[in-house]
This record gives C-alpha cells, structure tokens and sequence, in this order.
C-alpha cells in the first residue's frame, strides 16, 4: 500500500466513534460558560498561541469555537473586525458582556455549529480554530475553515489523545480508547495538498487550574463521565497529595498549533 492510498480521515472518524472521551452538547457548555470565563483569559495558552499568529496583513478574523472570546478580545485590539462564531449562546452572551467591558464595538457573535450551514459566515483574513476541533469528520471542518479564509488558518489540537493525564489514569487505574491525535490532522491536510507547519505550545494541568479539590474531581467527571465513591476518593487523596509548588511542572498539556496559507 501506498501512502497516498491510506485514507487518513476515514481512520480519523473510526477513532473518533470509538474514543472514551465524547462530544458534550451545547447545554453543557452553556453551563460550563461562568466558571470558564473565571480561568481562562488568564491562561499561559493565549499569549502562546498569539505569539504565533504572524498578523502583518491580517485586518479581520473569524474566531471558530471561540468560547468566552480568551483570544478574540485580545485580537480587537489590532484588528479591524473580529467575528466569534460558537454553538453555546451561553458562551456567546458572556464574550458579548466581556466585549462592552472592554469598549470594544469591532466585534459581532455568530452562533452556529460546525454542522450548520456557513454559507452567510464571512470570509476573514485569518481564520482560527482554537481547541475546538472535536469534529466528526475532520476532513469536513478542515475544508470548512479554508474556504472562509482569505488568507491563512490556524487552528490548535490536542496533543496525546486524551483529556486526562496518565498521571491521573494511573490513579484511577482506569483504561480509555485515545481519540484521535494531531497526527490524524497533518496528514488528512497533506492528502489534501495541504503543507502546514506545526508548533507546541502548553496550557496549565488540571491540578494547577482548580484551587479546590471539588472542582478538580469535577473536572475529571466532565471528561470521563460519572465515577465510583472509590475513584472520587483516589482523585482526592491525588490532589492533596500534590505539590503545589510543583503542579504545573508534573501535568502540563501540550497542544499543537496547526497553520497554513489559504488553499485555493
């Protein structure tokens, strides 16, 4: 077999059904929006990812997945018009509110899914998807994305395939199917005639995030589901266990950082 004959995006969407870590609906993130809003502006992940958006030429953005508006808040202070398109009103309402904090009129929300149509979406210079690609059919949404760009995309993927450390698997001493890993997203844009560069970038671990055990055994039900008396002690015991001095340095979660020049 050649390589140009493994259809890389048909393996993507196998992975993707048979994965532990399932899509949430919109009234979950509608709920998840507050506490969110709380952390995330303050992530070490913006100023990473920023600093690797080249915006000479770049006057508008389209912001896909753009939650509470962590990076499009910071890019309406250089561009000229920044649109934030999410499926959760939730999140949407609350980067609207952050917006008119701020005295920033160059912004409009948008709210759509991956799954609707975009035919009404504006085309921007730069188009970003950040940590929201959890797509079914990444073939699909990668095309979508470059079709609204003018220029380039840049877009962020989980790197490892898991939304819980091993740390904490070991802890739990649990077993889960890996979604799909950024790998699946390079080669699915090489078959597409894509040549995107690829670079790393890191987000704070769970355990440096949440102050309060309660929310960090939260957090964990969030991305496996319900668990046993006996895992919530285990997470507990896990977190005051920790170091605090040393948490982020034991957990980080490293992204990549996905970018090309428009195709087409």
């Amino acid at each position: 077999m050649k390589y140009e004959d493994i259809d890389f995006n048909e393996l993507y969407v196998k992975q993707k059904e048979l994965t532990s870590f399932k899509a949430k609906g919109k009234e979950a993130w509608d709920e998840k929006a507050p506490h969110m809003n709380k952390r995330v502006h303050n992530s070490i992940y913006n100023e990473q990812f920023l600093s690797l958006l080249n915006l000479d030429g770049i006057k508008s953005s389209l912001d896909v997945g753009c939650g509470v508006g962590n990076l499009s808040l910071k890019l309406a202070n250089t561009l000229d018009e920044v649109f934030c398109l999410d499926y959760s009103s939730g999140m949407l309402e609350i980067l609207e509110q952050n917006a008119k904090e701020q005295n920033l009129n160059n912004i409009k929300t948008i709210n759509k899914s991956w799954y609707d149509s975009w035919e009404d979406v504006p085309n921007t210079d730069l188009v970003i998807a950040s940590r929201s690609m959890e797509v079914k059919d990444m073939k699909e949404a990668l095309l979508k994305l470059n079709e609204k760009a003018n220029k380039k995309v840049v877009i962020s993927f989980k790197k490892g395939g898991t939304f819980v450390s091993d740390e904490i698997l070991d802890v739990l001493q649990k077993e889960v199917i890996k979604k799909p890993d950024y790998i699946y997203v390079i080669n699915i844009l090489y078959s597409l005639g894509i040549n995107a560069s690829v670079n790393f970038v890191q987000s704070e671990g769970r355990s440096t995030i949440y102050t309060l055990k309660e929310k960090f055994v939260e957090s964990i039900k969030w991305s496996l589901g319900e668990l046993s008396n006996t895992d919530i002690k285990a997470l507990e015991d896990y977190y005051e266990n920790i170091d605090l001095s040393s948490k982020q340095e034991s957990e980080p979660v490293e992204w990549a950082v996905i970018s090309w020049n428009k195709k087409g």
